[in-house]
């Protein structure tokens, strides 16, 4: 998760959250407080779709996914649906689709060739 926010830092205009979301998967102590992080991205998300920005809302949507695992991570009560860590590898694909990067490059990152 952290590579894939780290490259989409690299592509991305609104790196606010996102380099909030890479500081907080090195402190498992803040993972508690990526509720707080996903509302404010989720109002960001309402944004994009009102003004059909689709490239926003494609990096927000990706950004969700993380916060929410995180906050799975955590152990925490109410926490979101269990499938919620499964839709990170999904939105990122959409997301370097909008940012006009290659599957590939999610790819080698989510499955990492094996040395031989």
């Amino acid at each position: 998760m952290q590579s894939l926010i780290r490259l989409f830092c690299l592509h991305c205009a609104d790196t606010e959250t996102l380099r909030q979301l890479d500081q907080m998967i090195g402190d498992h102590g803040s993972w508690p407080r990526s509720r707080k992080l996903f509302d404010a991205i989720r109002s960001k998300t309402l944004k994009a779709e009102r003004l059909s920005d689709r490239r926003s809302e494609a990096q927000y949507c990706f950004e969700e996914a993380c916060a929410k695992t995180l906050y799975n991570l955590a152990m925490q009560p109410a926490p979101y649906d269990a499938d919620t860590a499964y839709w990170i590898v999904p939105n990122a694909f959409s997301l370097a689709r909008e940012v006009g990067l290659s599957p590939m490059e999610v790819v080698a990152i989510i499955d990492p060739p094996r040395p031989s």
